[in-house]
């Protein structure tokens, strides 16, 4: 399909820069492609009472690591310009994979130093060499330290990796590293939040679990290529990021429960949406799954494992409205997101929700 099918304008000031407070206080638009009304406007609150009993929930644990790394390249003659750093993938115990600005300020063999200014700690400085420079605009960077070491001075240093529609507009703060988590985050490694899960709160896990709705934890590891836009003119031409995800055999097992006895199953995100169609055979059944995917969902794709999802309101022209679309129709999100533009809703990682019942 062409790409500019899925464009649309947005008003800036509709980006949200902070998450609700409290959580489940942002707002929420229930979609639905069939039947009347078809579009509701609620509150996160309200989702426990959009389920059934025996229905199930399925959310991404994966956890947000602060690897946005502040310093500068030295050893180069006397100007010493600023570097950004965003670690992206950990290779072994002193080397990672990483997305810096400016990167044409830095050659293989070059030192960045990431320093400790504005925190205590227990290292003065941290410093990496440029080990490799791919033409996607990656670079390797090898630390001088290893280990547990190196996990706590990257902790003491890092920020959260903002997505850069917020990062463009105000520096990541301590309070990010709080709002930037869901409540079910346990297993690192993630570069960006599987943001519908940031709306959680216990007293909405508590109100799923006294109306009889289970909740299921899988994980999928967000990368850099979430960011990405989508460049060609055909959607055909675009591929995603390989991104790494289990799904239990217990967890596989018990949604398979779910539908055998006529429950509908919910993802909580994209990510979790993605790895789960990614698990599911042709007839829908989920089986263990420990591997990564690349798997990219556009209008036509027929969906096996999936019957409902809480997402946020996503970027024009990305592969997330695209997998919106795909879900409950083009012509029903255009409707959705042109509902949502004029009531006020707030999007993006910290804004608020839809609801969509698969078309």
């Amino acid at each position: 399909m062409r790409t500019d099918l899925f464009d649309f304008d947005l008003p800036e000031d509709r980006i949200a820069l902070r998450p609700a407070s409290p959580r489940d206080a942002a707002r929420l638009l229930v979609v639905r492609p069939a039947g009347s009304p078809a579009l509701e406007d609620r509150t996160i609150g309200d989702l426990p009472d959009l389920l059934r009993a025996g229905d199930a929930l399925v959310v991404n644990d994966t956890k947000v690591i602060a690897t946005s790394l502040h310093g500068r390249r030295i050893g180069r003659g006397e100007h010493e310009p600023a570097i950004v750093a965003t670690l992206v993938k950990r290779l072994d115990g002193s080397r990672w994979n990483a997305l810096v600005k400016p990167g044409k300020r830095l050659a293989v063999g070059d030192v960045v130093r990431f320093g400790s200014e504005g925190r205590v700690c227990f290292l003065d400085q941290l410093d990496a060499t440029v080990e490799a420079k791919a033409d996607s605009g990656e670079v390797t960077l090898s630390f001088a330290f290893h280990g547990a070491v190196l996990d706590q001075a990257l902790a003491e240093r890092g920020d959260m990796p903002l997505p850069p529609y917020i990062a463009g507009r105000r520096p990541a703060d301590e309070q990010d590293r709080t709002d930037y988590q869901t409540i079910f985050a346990r297993e690192e490694g993630s570069v960006a939040a599987p943001t519908a899960g940031l709306h959680f709160t216990e007293a909405i896990v508590e109100r799923l679990h006294q109306r009889g709705i289970a909740l299921h934890r899988v994980t999928l590891h967000v990368g850099p290529g979430t960011f990405l836009p989508v460049k060609a003119e055909d959607t055909s031409d675009h591929r995603l990021q390989p991104e790494w995800g289990t799904v239990s055999a217990e967890t596989a097992a018990a949604l398979n429960v779910t539908r055998g006895a006529g429950g509908r199953i919910a993802a909580v995100g994209s990510t979790a949406l993605r790895l789960l169609e990614s698990a599911a055979a042709a007839e829908g059944t989920l089986a263990e799954f420990s591997g990564e995917t690349a798997l990219f969902i556009t209008p036509g794709y027929r969906f096996r494992a999936v019957d409902a999802m809480l997402t946020n309101f996503h970027l024009p022209r990305s592969t997330l409205f695209m997998l919106v679309s795909a879900f409950c129709g083009l012509d029903v999100m255009q409707h959705a997101y042109a509902h949502a533009i004029a009531a006020g809703y707030r999007f993006y990682s910290y804004g608020d929700a839809c609801f969509l019942f698969r078309r």
